[in-house]
């Protein structure tokens, strides 16, 4: 079986896209698309930056989904491959969801540039904080976590896998469990340089937001089933898309387990379609016989189309 993989925020880099524009007439369609959607010229600022605005969390989760569904576009049509099944992290799950047919591209670039800005907004800036803890059992991070909150918000985010758990939540409560995990041996714990608090309670009112976003969303059938953040289950029922989409904003990311799906079902090959490659590091890891090959560049889609 092949799975198709799409990365989430922190893979953006600026001249992403450019390559594919300047060869595949699709991938322009696909920009020129995002750009109509939102009314701004999305599409230089993934070609040319700058980067401080490129990596604006309600620019940079736009700007990802359409540099995948750019290079999506273009591998099915010079390739002819398709998926079994779909994955996505955080932010790619809309990418997975418009390859399995039930977002549109215009819907799914205008709800994630407003997801982007509402998960910016929903916790004052300096108020937030993340950090990645590596080598850290989950019940060691859920007990740490449960200690350091003293009524604030902490708890698990991403679990990324290969030994990494990220945790977020209000900057005086990680910081508590970032003394509390170093206090118990837990050397690796690295705090991260983001502009909030994703995948946390404190995400709650990004969430309201993202649920009033999607309810003018006409949601279509899924042609193959979409591991979900959320449960890291397959799910190819349109109803409740919107519902695991609306949850995923404050839910941690069960990256680990989606994998670990993806090797039950019998996924073998995955494309990792957009840019960076992550999640191919991640899956490395997780499930080591699931080979996965980048999709960014036309030399990966030569090879593809070629093979």
């Amino acid at each position: 079986m092949r799975a198709f993989l799409f990365p989430g925020q922190g893979a953006q880099q600026v001249g992403m896209g450019k390559a594919l524009c300047a060869e595949f007439p699709l991938a322009r369609e696909v920009f020129a698309a995002a750009d109509d959607a939102l009314g701004f010229a999305l599409s230089h600022l993934c070609f040319e930056g700058p980067e401080s605005q490129l990596k604006l969390t309600a620019n940079t989760q736009p700007a990802i989904l359409t540099m995948s569904l750019a290079a999506l576009r273009v591998l099915e049509h010079e390739s002819g491959l398709k998926p079994d099944v779909c994955a996505g992290h955080s932010l790619g799950e809309y990418s997975a969801l418009v390859c399995a047919g039930a977002l549109k591209l215009a819907d799914a670039v205008r709800v994630t540039r407003l997801r982007g800005e509402a998960m910016q907004e929903a916790v004052p800036a300096g108020q937030g904080a993340m950090a990645a803890v590596v080598g850290a059992e989950p019940a060691v991070i859920d007990e740490v976590c449960r200690e350091a909150a003293q009524g604030a918000v902490v708890s698990a985010a991403n679990f990324n896998g290969g030994g990494q758990i990220v945790i977020a939540g209000n900057k005086e409560a990680v910081d508590r469990a970032i003394a509390a995990l170093k206090s118990r041996g837990i050397k690796r714990v690295i705090p991260l340089a983001v502009s909030a608090p994703f995948h946390c309670a404190l995400m709650e009112p990004a969430a309201r937001r993202v649920d009033g976003a999607l309810a003018g969303v006409e949601i279509g059938p899924l042609a193959m089933p979409v591991v979900t953040n959320v449960e890291a289950e397959p799910n190819r029922d349109a109803g409740r898309v919107r519902e695991l989409l609306v949850r995923q904003v404050t839910a941690p990311v069960r990256w680990q387990a989606s994998v670990e799906k993806l090797a039950q079902m019998g996924v073998t090959e995955a494309l990792e379609i957009g840019p960076g490659t992550v999640l191919a590091g991640l899956v490395k890891r997780i499930a080591p016989a699931i080979s996965v090959r980048p999709v960014s560049e036309p030399a990966h889609i030569r090879e593809l189309a070629g093979a």
